[in-house]
């Protein structure tokens, strides 16, 4: 599994991808930080980290867009396939690969906190609870999007299909607010990856939340290895 991982992480680096994910996230989240922070002198983050839903939405299909597929169309998953591992832990592996570089993206949030200690007191319990919820919505999304990239051999695709299957779990709270059974509303909104994050820039913090994001983790790689699966017995 260790195998699999370096090579993942060396081929976002050795590739665009690893730069233009991290380029586009310092971007944003520096232009949120000067608009919501410096500009405005508070040292409240929480609507840096409320804005960076949407930014992290379209960034991490194109972060996973090749995991998957690109086996697939560079015919190599059959050799993946047959290696001395088992096919959760090569889901595993990219996953966490993926996951480590987005992870290297949230790290500037600490950053931001100690330009913001030099001119006031930060709220670090604060910080440091949104920066969870940042990484639990991501590892979330990557979760998400590898298996839509489990699902296509070609990566624009993958893409594609990612951020359109991330912006209809953003819009669950929008159908929940017209459905009119009440039942299905309430199923929406506790279905909601919005609702739940946004708590937490609130400074809520709602362990059910993190269990949330945990299972829908555990859930959406799961299936990942099930398509593995049916295509090794294809």
């Amino acid at each position: 599994m260790g195998a699999i991982y370096r090579r993942e992480i060396g081929a976002f680096f050795s590739s665009a991808i690893a730069y233009i994910f991290l380029a586009v996230f310092y971007f944003f989240s520096a232009f949120f930080f000067s608009m919501g922070c410096l500009y405005s002198s508070t040292t409240d983050m929480s609507a840096v980290f409320s804005s960076m839903f949407m930014v992290i939405l379209f960034l991490i299909p194109i972060l996973t867009m090749r995991l998957m597929s690109e086996e697939k169309k560079q015919k190599t998953e059959q050799g993946l396939l047959t290696a001395p591992v088992s096919l959760g832990e090569i889901v595993i592996a990219k996953y966490l690969s993926a996951l480590t570089l987005y992870t290297l993206g949230i790290a500037i949030f600490l950053v931001y906190a100690l330009i913001l200690a030099f001119f006031g007191t930060v709220s670090w319990t604060m910080v440091l609870s949104n920066c969870l919820a940042l990484l639990l919505l991501g590892g979330a999304f990557i979760s998400v999007s590898m298996l839509v990239s489990a699902l296509t051999e070609n990566q624009i695709v993958a893409a594609i299909a990612g951020m359109f299957a991330l912006l209809i779990l953003y819009l669950l709270d929008s159908v929940s607010s017209i459905v009119s059974w009440e039942w299905l509303s309430t199923l929406l909104i506790k279905l909601s990856f919005y609702t739940r994050y946004y708590e937490f820039t609130q400074g809520i913090f709602d362990l059910s939340s993190v269990l949330f994001y945990i299972s829908v983790i555990v859930l959406f790689n799961f299936f990942t290895v099930r398509v593995f699966e049916k295509r090794r017995w294809s």
